[in-house]
């Protein structure tokens, strides 16, 4: 039976973000629905898909001391390329970069009825990503007590951190789609885990991949688990939502 519910928007940005404009953006957005919802049932739910520039984000537990740190440590090690951040997502350090995709799903959980809790949500996160890896490259996973997606107990592939605020979500999923974060995340206790190292498609599926060919699959398999259509946003279309991603489109691009 199709869904009563409106369809959700999604957006793939060709040119790498920086995460400081990715959460501007995700901010506004948040501030669009939350102010059109008071007005009407009209507002758009949004999934944006992206790759970001070299950036390692900390989690909201963590304090600047314990940045400056970890910077210092890396700065010893040659990384010179890559941002250092505290976000307001759960979770602790990771890396996001070029060759990973990350998914920001804006969305209105108090949509479902009864509303979707947050601990369901995040599960449908990630039985997404478990299904791209199963379904679209016969990749296996194993079940872990720890959240995010895992190729065995020493490998992850896959993370997952959320916000939510007035029952809307902010922040998202990242899935290490090529090689190229591996060497940033190598360098790293990623997301507190001591014994665990870093995992991509392209490994543990031995051919070449690339971070547009699993924009489809993603979608799909996303809009299946939520129990929504989705639907490429037209950027074209004038309204405040468009605007705002085509501006974050054109930075992106300078």
């Amino acid at each position: 039976m199709a869904s009563s519910l409106p369809p959700i928007f999604y957006h793939y940005f060709h040119s790498p973000l920086p995460y400081k404009r990715a959460f501007a953006l995700q901010e506004q957005i948040h501030a669009l629905q939350l102010e059109q919802r008071r007005l009407s049932s009209s507002y758009k739910d949004i999934l944006l898909l992206l790759q970001h520039t070299p950036v390692y984000t900390f989690g909201r537990r963590q304090t600047q001391a314990e940045i400056d740190a970890e910077q210092a440590r890396l700065r010893r090690l040659n990384v010179d390329d890559a941002e250092f951040i505290l976000t307001q997502r759960g979770g602790q350090l990771t890396y996001h970069g070029p060759g990973q995709i990350v998914g920001y799903p804006l969305i209105d959980l108090g949509r479902w009825k009864p509303p979707l809790g947050a601990r369901d949500y995040v599960c449908k996160i990630q039985k997404t990503l478990e299904r791209q890896l199963k379904e679209g490259h016969n990749i296996s996973y194993i079940p872990s007590q720890h959240t995010g997606v895992f190729l065995d107990e020493q490998t992850k592939i896959a993370s997952i951190g959320v916000q939510v605020r007035h029952r809307l979500t902010t922040h998202g999923f990242a899935m290490n789609i090529t090689k190229e974060p591996l060497a940033y995340l190598d360098k790293i206790v990623a997301c507190g885990l001591v014994d665990v190292k870093p995992g991509c498609i392209e490994v543990a599926a031995s051919k070449p991949v690339s971070v547009e060919g699993e924009i489809p699959g993603l979608v799909r398999r996303f809009g299946e688990m939520v129990g929504r259509e989705m639907v490429e946003l037209n950027t074209a279309y004038d309204d405040a939502f468009s605007s705002a991603i085509v501006q974050a489109e054109k930075d992106a691009a300078l």
